[in-house]
């Protein structure tokens, strides 16, 4: 007898087919993430490859507790003492600056902004995030350092005070807008339960909201402070380029990223000097690495 064909109906064939977009969109998704680890695990690979080799020279104690960068010299010296001190410095200012910014206009658009003025502020705040870094470093060495060397009688504004000032504008965006997912997070009930007992709309917002949302507060200054201390354009237009201990807020200093930046084109490939480089590239990362973890930690503990 001849075979009957086999009739497929039009909703096996949609569920057919939706299992089958479902199985690649699921396919291609696993190997971005992939891609991804590969990615991370090559540059973590190639920097402790190329950076490590240095400690042969070098005792790991020497290297981060002494002052003498003097890398090309004859004897060359290799110590990043004053390198992780100008980067933590301008890090910390560039935070005393933008924390009163980022968690003033978080809370202003959370909880005093109207929905008009909301949808307008936020996103200018956020654009700021979109600016390219070193048109912040362009601006910095024009203008703002002028007219620091003016206004302060300096030799020169290319400083600590202006790369924190500038660094500082750069972090307010990701503290804002961390800090505004956190506050607008936070339940209604406990804004209603605070003004029914008589608390007004300030006591309200910094006994009651903000400590409500410290998590992800302190989550964003983290976030911010990996961000401040990992920035290498500005850092390199703008703070001066010594290598030597802030004695003031007017003192030029030599962060580790613009020591990177600045020397990395001067070296021969697998001289000490090219792995010392990688070496401060290493103490970079498990910095921001560890300040990121931390961070995370605390958000998800909200």
């Amino acid at each position: 007898m001849p075979r009957l064909p086999i009739m497929i109906s039009d909703n096996e064939k949609g569920n057919y087919m939706k299992r089958l977009k479902d199985a690649l969109f699921q396919a291609l998704a696993v190997m971005a993430a992939l891609c991804g680890i590969a990615v991370l695990a090559g540059i973590i690979f190639s920097i402790f490859h190329e950076g490590l080799p240095i400690f042969r020279h070098v005792s790991l104690h020497e290297f981060l507790f002494t002052t003498n960068w003097y890398p090309t010299h004859e004897h060359p010296q290799f110590g990043i003492a004053a390198l992780i001190v100008g980067s933590l410095s301008v890090t910390i200012g560039a935070l005393v600056i933008a924390i009163p910014l980022g968690l003033g206009s978080a809370i202003f658009i959370s909880e005093l902004a109207s929905q008009r003025l909301r949808e307008i502020t936020k996103p200018v705040i956020e654009l700021l995030a979109g600016i390219p870094s070193v048109v912040y470093g362009l601006f910095g060495m024009a203008f703002l350092a002028p007219a620091i060397r003016v206004w302060f009688n300096l030799d020169s504004g290319l400083n600590l005070f202006t790369g924190s000032i500038i660094l500082g504008i750069m972090v307010v965006p990701i503290i804002s807008s961390m800090s505004e997912d956190a506050l607008s997070n936070v339940p209604r009930s406990l804004r209603e339960a605070s003004y029914a007992l008589g608390a007004s709309k300030w006591e309200t917002i910094t006994k009651v909201v903000v400590p409500a949302a410290r998590s992800g507060v302190l989550g964003s200054i983290l976030m911010g402070f990996g961000r401040a201390i990992g920035e290498t354009m500005v850092v390199l237009m703008v703070v001066g380029g010594s290598a030597q201990f802030p004695k003031s807020i007017f003192s030029s200093i030599r962060p580790m990223t613009s020591a990177i930046s600045a020397e990395m084109g001067e070296t021969v490939m697998g001289d000490m000097h090219y792995q010392s480089l990688f070496a401060i590239a290493i103490i970079l990362f498990i910095i921001t690495f560890t300040v990121s973890l931390i961070s995370e930690l605390i958000v998800r503990k909200k």
